[in-house]
């Protein structure tokens, strides 16, 4: 098992970005790994290294680094208190098509390292970094073989990085797993994804698990350990089918 840090040269700073690989020591396919509004802390490195475990590299870049130091934030805590106020600067300093930009070296990063097998990778995002697993998807479509979204929020929206926008530059499956009377993905919203996917001949599979937004985040108070389990073992099945079948 290994956990290392490295300082990937962005377009606008420094993006430090977290790379871990699996117990086994064998490496893997590739994955980025794009965290939730509360951003780099305990539970997501913990979350990236299960993954890694199942036999991959993950990279997981801190996506807010134009906005400088935070945190490390306790999502109990965030909750409880004013949190347009808190997340709202982080949100701000990022979004979809950034998301998808800063990607770029971090690719280049992932091509370099001996411990990545293959030039085919995934990408996996939680609630805001949905949308941002689908962008990059979209935005490096011969990289890009496999895209889930877990509680992924606005993914058809009005803004003009909105992931369904991405539908038709896909050529990754995509694995979305939506949440039970979630505001942020509404069944309005998620109506029109799947129709923007289907309208694109886009390979997919979309889920409502009986719980809610954020259940896969064990720091989150709609921590659901059954739901997340199933999440898990879903998830890492998609990516082994289409990363390591290859």
């Amino acid at each position: 098992m290994a956990h290392e840090q490295i300082t990937v040269p962005a377009r606008d700073g420094n993006c430090t970005t977290h790379v871990l690989t699996g117990k086994d020591g064998k490496g893997g396919p590739a994955i980025l790994f794009y965290f939730d509004a509360g951003g780099i802390r305990p539970v997501v490195i913990d979350m990236a290294q299960r993954l890694a475990d199942a036999g991959y590299v993950v990279f997981v870049p801190d996506l807010f680094y134009r906005h400088g130091a935070y945190g490390p934030l306790v999502p109990a805590e965030v909750f409880a208190g004013d949190v347009a106020a808190i997340l709202g600067p982080l949100m701000a300093s990022t979004g979809n098509a950034i998301a998808a930009e800063d990607t770029a070296p971090i690719l280049s990063c992932a091509d370099a390292l001996s411990d990545v097998r293959g030039t085919k990778i995934g990408t996996i995002g939680f609630c805001m970094g949905g949308g941002m697993a689908i962008a990059t998807a979209g935005t490096y479509p011969d990289r890009v073989a496999a895209a889930a979204s877990f509680h992924g929020g606005g993914l058809a929206s009005d803004a003009p990085d909105s992931p369904h926008l991405y539908a038709s530059k896909l050529h990754a499956e995509l694995y979305i797993a939506a949440a039970e009377a979630d505001e942020f993905y509404p069944p309005a919203m998620a109506d029109n994804f799947q129709s923007a996917l289907h309208a694109a001949g886009v390979t997919y599979t979309h889920e409502t698990y009986s719980a809610g937004h954020g259940w896969m985040k064990p720091d989150f108070p709609s921590y659901d350990e059954a739901a997340a389990e199933r999440g898990w073992r879903e998830m890492i099945s998609f990516f082994d089918r289409l990363l390591k079948a290859r």
